[in-house]
């Protein structure tokens, strides 16, 4: 039995390279890759493992319609977008290249493509600049493209990319308008193309989509480089024949997406293409909107307002900043594989690299630099604005990527309950039940998770105070002490043993007793216990660490199961259980409240659950969370229960049939989603870097 232990925790650090259709797929195979993914408006992923053949989508699932058409030598290829040329053309078929890799990252997605004898290297990369809040705030991405021979010959070569008007609005009949720019850069002219909504509605979605603003698709033009805007049957025929674009307008507009489908196209022309790369071309692809969002009936800017006058100027210096944002962005793809790989193994780093660009794609920088705020947008649920619960799970890979981003998503939440006029006593759900406004609840209607949201602001706001210096630790947390003193003896009161209420995992229903709830609030009082010993408030610090010290003792005796060795989900049910995922930050901050041997009973307990995809949430389904397997992972000190964890994860995303952004609800037997996609809950994978300690890594990169 010890040997077969041993190498079950030895399998789950393998990392086999993938081979489908004689293509690599390194490190994992996503259930979709992320393409452009910078914030809740501009989130475009590839649903499919072929980047030929398939459109890539919003992560609702609705197309926004990348096309890449090459002419080697004279014949057409597909090689990005799955494009279709009317039968009435004199080239009526488009060959789809060969797709001959694909190589995931924390901020890019690769592909390698052959035909003809050539090979065209594709990038989308969406840098995160954890500690740089001017690039952070941009909401642009880069698509990348070289070519080179690979036969020895020389080849002529004809790219012609393009976007349709679905970038602009929700859906396909809406009627839109575009415009095309040229911009005067240090670096050279950049040529743009906006697309907008024929009727602008700010501050509204259109199908999750922003209602108002423009969708951007530029680059720095040369001499190589022609553009056209056109039905998408004249302009992708035009590419297909190898005929330059002649730089024209449509001018008929505005009308709708889905009307001879307007698109905007860039090619280039290699009359010359030998073993080397050609120079890379260069694109910016993404969508910009002023305001960024409403609070308490006040519009905000974007933050990149603040160092660019207009999104002319923003665009031109994000093409411009490209050499240094791609260099970056390597230093932090070996960052993070490098933490996540000592901590635990290379699947753990290949689930780390596709979660990294979900979880920020989530949130947008706004404001102004001297008072900037980070949002987030609870995506492909609720869509409530900066949702307590939401944030709650996802917050390791920001304490990991830089502790100053968790403090920058609590503070519209804090300034909320001090300043808003929330009227309980518990903290707020949430502060906005639709994105983008943050409307507030002042009548005190919501959905209300009294003892969850309570504890949970505690934890993350003593997460906040562990990376600052004393003097910093002891001015923050004398600012917010009142209401985080009011929530603790909230918890105090209520959270040993919850009443019947709702929980973050909502869609299980309101549970009475529930032994993972009350951990998290005894877990919240110590963390306020902390937080008063960092404001300096003695008296506090010993209140609130002597009070959590009594409720772990409570807790210990109603939540451990009279009938066999594990904990279970409510007091008084001793045949049930559940996975004890509010145990992790008594590991992250270090309170050392839960008996070492109450968190070994269960975590062998765990193990006879174990289902081949994963450990189901509770014994009631056969589902799972993605993000809580992982934070009981990062609880246990047993690392053949650590090992396992992350190897039903990998296996679920890198087999799954479901080809949506990473799911954090998928079923332990099937393997198949239950619900949710994009939601940046994922970035609670990142909890055992956070465990480890192994935080602001990124932010000290240069």
């Amino acid at each position: 039995m010890v040997s077969q232990k041993i190498s079950l925790v030895a399998a789950a650090l393998l990392l086999p390279t993938v081979m489908a259709g004689a293509q690599s797929i390194t490190p994992i195979r996503p259930p979709a890759a992320p393409l452009i993914v910078r914030n809740p408006y501009v989130s475009v992923w590839q649903p499919a493992t072929r980047i030929a053949g398939h459109w890539s989508a919003f992560w609702t699932g609705a197309t926004k319609a990348i096309s890449g058409i090459a002419v080697i030598d004279g014949k057409p290829y597909r090689f990005i977008g799955d494009a279709q040329l009317p039968t009435n053309s004199s080239s009526t078929t488009l060959t789809t290249m060969h797709q001959a890799a694909l190589d995931v990252t924390p901020t890019s997605t690769r592909y390698r493509l052959t035909g003809g004898g050539v090979e065209i290297d594709l990038n989308f990369l969406s840098p995160v600049f954890s500690a740089d809040l001017r690039r952070q705030s941009i909401p642009l991405g880069y698509l990348t493209a070289t070519v080179h021979s690979t036969d020895g010959s020389t080849h002529t070569a004809v790219l012609t990319f393009d976007i349709s008007g679905e970038w602009a609005a929700g859906n396909a009949t809406d009627s839109i308008v575009w415009a095309k720019h040229s911009i005067p850069s240090g670096s050279g002219t950049v040529v743009a193309y906006t697309i907008s909504a024929a009727q602008q509605k700010p501050l509204t979605e259109q199908s999750d989509y922003a209602g108002w603003g423009s969708a951007v698709f530029a680059t720095t033009s040369s001499s190589r480089l022609t553009d056209q805007v056109g039905p998408d049957s004249t302009v992708r025929v035009l590419a297909a024949e190898g005929k330059p674009l002649d730089g024209t307008v449509d001018a008929d507009m505005p009308r709708a997406i889905n009307d001879r489908w307007p698109v905007f196209a860039y090619q280039a022309r290699y009359q010359h293409v030998g073993t080397s790369a050609t120079k890379r071309l260069v694109f910016a692809l993404g969508f910009e909107r002023t305001p960024a969002v409403s609070y308490l009936g006040n519009p905000l800017p974007p933050l990149w307002k603040s160092y660019w006058p207009n999104w002319q100027a923003m665009t031109a210096f994000f093409l411009s900043d490209f050499p240094y944002e791609n260099r970056y962005s390597q230093a932090v793809d070996k960052r993070i594989d490098r933490d996540a790989t000592q901590a635990g193994g290379p699947q753990y780093a290949a689930i780390c690299a596709l979660a990294f660009r979900q979880a920020f794609g989530a949130t947008e920088l706004v404001g102004t630099s001297k008072d900037p705020w980070m949002f987030l947008k609870e995506i492909s649920s609720d869509g409530n604005v900066s949702t307590v619960d939401v944030t709650y799970p996802a917050y390791p890979v920001f304490e990991y990527a830089n502790p100053e981003l968790l403090r920058l998503l609590l503070r519209p939440l804090l300034a909320y309950a001090e300043t808003g006029g929330w009227p309980k006593a518990f903290a707020e759900h949430d502060i906005g039940s639709s994105y983008p406004n943050a409307s507030g609840h002042n009548d005190g209607r919501e959905e209300d998770m009294p003892v969850e949201e309570s504890a949970n602001m505690l934890i993350m706001f003593d997460s906040a105070l562990s990376h600052m210096s004393a003097a910093q630790a002891r001015a923050y947390s004398r600012k917010h002490y009142a209401i985080l003193k009011q929530w603790a003896q909230y918890e105090v009161v209520n959270g040993l043993d919850p009443a019947y209420q709702n929980q973050t995992d909502d869609f299980t229903g309101f549970i009475k007793s529930s032994a993972n709830l009350a951990l998290k609030a005894v877990l919240g009082v110590g963390a306020m216990g902390q937080i008063a010993q960092r404001a300096g408030n003695v008296a506090d610090a010993k209140y609130f660490s002597q009070e959590a010290h009594k409720l772990i003792d409570g807790w210990v005796k109603r939540a451990t199961s009279t009938t066999g060795p594990h904990l279970v989900l409510a007091y008084g049910q001793p045949n049930t259980w559940s996975l004890k995922y509010n145990a992790f930050p008594d590991k992250a901050l270090r309170l050392n409240l839960i008996p070492r041997s109450v968190l070994a009973m269960d975590s062998a307990w765990y193990l006879k659950q174990l289902q081949p995809f994963g450990i189901p949430l509770d014994l009631r389904h056969t589902y799972t969370k993605t993000d809580w397997e992982m934070w009981t992972a990062a609880a246990t000190d047993n690392p053949e229960v650590r090992a396992q964890i992350i190897a039903a994860i990998y296996r679920f995303a890198n087999t799954s049939n479901f080809r949506g952004a990473f799911t954090d609800w998928y079923d332990t037997v099937s393997g198949q989603q239950v619900g949710f996609v994009a939601r940046p809950v994922i970035g609670g994978l990142f909890s055992l870097l956070v465990r480890d300690q192994v935080t602001s890594r990124l932010s000290g990169l240069k």
